[in-house]
């Protein structure tokens, strides 16, 4: 069922905004998910039946991973798992293929559709009174009251670690498709990459990979979060570990985390060039440019999530208030920018109130 998702180019938005090259990874087309999260979720679970089963995951056909065989072997086994909506799905559609039960924690005022949609996949779901991270430690705690219960989380912490590592190999599978993808337009590498941060897992997979394929050439990154849970800006400004509290409002519901991924963190910190803090209207704005391109460009339905870098990238160009900021990034008619849109419309009458309705307008 695997295929890359396309690389959509944008090269009149480019032209108007001072750049040489804009692209932008467009993860709705993902296992017709609507967003990336899959992509973790579904390796850390097949790497941790691959675990119990006692062989390595390259000797585990999808037939055989999905086989009465291996069900038998392994009886029932629960994933549990916090989310905001599309890591939960993911985990949820991948339980469901592997004949297995997904238990699924969202935080307060997570979206109703988000829930329906994990529940469709024949999960059991529910939204709680409390944050993301309160979020995060039920799931732990109920996976331990269950045999054969295990969180499928993609944040990592002292003593909990494995899991997010293979979830993280999962997203970095994005990365290597677009770095392709760019050869083929022509492309040696991307100069910049704009890549938008929760907990970090995302962000830290995107920087690892780019550290890791082109070392002391890697592309200036830049990593943004909603400024109401940027626990990665606060800690890189405090060079140490900080924890964003409280209920996090943002249209960014998939960046509303407020304790970073440690895995991430240390890759983040040793090699991310910037950090930003973005309002809601940064994502808004970035939503309505992609869902309405310019002539010639490609049309990338993106959601709040999803849409953040692009925003960030439009304001910093055209608004002269961020002109140092610019200058410090080296961002000018040489550059080849690389966007991440994570999500597509995974709510549908947001996305509506928002590109169709101007809500949240730009400031």
């Amino acid at each position: 069922q695997y295929e890359p998702t396309p690389l959509a180019t944008l090269p009149a938005l480019a032209r108007k905004i001072g750049i040489k090259s804009l692209y932008v990874k467009d993860e709705s087309y993902r296992f017709g998910l609507n967003a990336f999260k899959v992509l973790g979720g579904s390796f850390a679970m097949a790497q941790y039946i691959a675990g119990l089963l006692g062989c390595p995951i390259s000797e585990l056909t999808y037939d055989k991973l999905v086989s009465q065989e291996v069900k038998t072997k392994l009886g029932d086994v629960t994933f549990f798992t916090a989310t905001d909506g599309n890591h939960g799905r993911g985990v949820a559609w991948a339980a469901r293929i592997l004949r297995q039960k997904a238990v699924v924690f969202m935080p307060h005022g997570s979206s109703e559709t988000r829930l329906a949609n994990i529940r469709a996949e024949g999960a059991t779901a529910s939204i709680i009174d409390g944050n993301y991270d309160d979020a995060v430690r039920l799931a732990a705690s109920e996976a331990a009251k269950v045999r054969n219960g295990v969180v499928v989380q993609d944040t990592a912490w002292e003593g909990y670690e494995e899991i997010p590592g293979y979830i993280m190999q999962g997203y970095g599978t994005m990365a290597s498709e677009a770095d392709e993808q760019l050869v083929v337009c022509g492309e040696k590498r991307p100069t910049h990459v704009f890549v938008q941060a929760g907990v970090g897992s995302l962000a830290g997979a995107v920087q690892g990979y780019f550290v890791g394929n082109y070392g002391e050439d890697c592309p200036i990154t830049t990593v943004v979060e909603a400024n109401v849970a940027d626990c990665l800006y606060r800690s890189a400004v405090t060079h140490d570990y900080r924890i964003v509290g409280g209920e996090m409002r943002t249209i960014m519901a998939g960046l509303a985390c407020g304790e970073p991924n440690t895995i991430s963190w240390n890759i983040l910190s040793n090699y991310t060039n910037c950090f930003v803090s973005a309002p809601d209207w940064v994502a808004a704005s970035g939503m309505r440019i992609l869902s309405a391109p310019l002539r010639g460009d490609n049309r990338v339905i993106s959601g709040e999530s999803g849409a953040v870098g692009a925003g960030l990238l439009y304001a910093i160009m055209m608004n002269t208030e961020y002109a140092a900021l610019r200058q410090e990034l080296n961002l000018d008619e040489h550059s080849v920018v690389l966007l991440f849109s994570t999500e597509g419309d995974t709510d549908p009458q947001t996305y509506e109130d928002i590109v169709w309705g101007g809500d949240y307008a730009s400031l």
